[in-house]
């Protein structure tokens, strides 16, 4: 199942790659690594390294999405959206595999 980004979260990464210029061979990398208020956090850039052994690929909405697998495990079934309102602007993450989440929503217990 993946990591899927919403057309909204994929417009906000086109616009952030136009931008800061970053050339066709950058992907965008969702993770997860330890620390956070709840255990994880979750981790989103760009990255011009793709492993076929390590990572998983794939598109969404036309932007390429890479995950490593070892955070693939926790963010299986994941949306990626973008929020723009004006108490907090950002990306948000539903993840079914979380059983607990800050306030801030940035980190999780899985």
């Amino acid at each position: 199942m993946g990591v899927t980004l919403t057309e909204r979260a994929a417009q906000e990464v086109q616009r952030i790659v136009e931008q800061q210029k970053l050339d066709e061979g950058h992907v965008l990398r969702v993770g997860v690594t330890g620390g956070g208020c709840s255990g994880f956090s979750y981790a989103l850039g760009f990255d011009d390294k793709f492993d076929e052994s390590a990572d998983s690929k794939f598109e969404c909405h036309g932007v390429a999405v890479v995950v490593d697998k070892k955070s693939a495990l926790y963010l299986d079934g994941t949306t990626v959206d973008f929020y723009d309102g004006i108490e907090k602007r950002g990306f948000t993450f539903d993840n079914p595999n979380a059983v607990k989440s800050c306030g801030c929503g940035s980190s999780f217990q899985a």
